[in-house]
């Protein structure tokens, strides 16, 4: 027999969005797949190859990469769906994310 837990989804999904179980990429990866249901997202760490530039933490997660794709996306410009994604990542912002480059399309 199969046993339904019901509270373990709910605890995954709730965990995602806590700062201090997950690290940044998940963070990013959680929150853009929450507003822009994306068809293609790649999340990318480039925090090392910036090691001692201005910005950069010793312990990293401060540069990334994003790659997406989203139905959301469509009729928008180039400049509007990148304000979107940054807008949609500000309390990564406000927390130590330095540098961000984003390319974005729709699907």
């Amino acid at each position: 027999m199969k046993m339904h837990l019901p509270w373990v989804r709910e605890h995954r999904v709730k965990s995602l969005m806590r700062p201090e179980l997950t690290n940044r990429s998940e963070r990013i990866r959680a929150r853009l797949t929450q507003l822009f249901t994306p068809s293609e997202l790649i999340v990318r760490d480039d925090s090392a190859m910036h090691a001692g530039h201005v910005g950069a933490r010793p312990e990293g997660e401060t540069h990334y990469k994003v790659e997406i794709v989203s139905p959301a996306f469509e009729g928008k410009s180039r400049v509007e769906m990148q304000r979107a994604v940054n807008s949609a990542l500000k309390d990564e912002f406000d927390s130590g994310l330095h540098a961000l480059s984003i390319t974005a399309r729709a699907s």
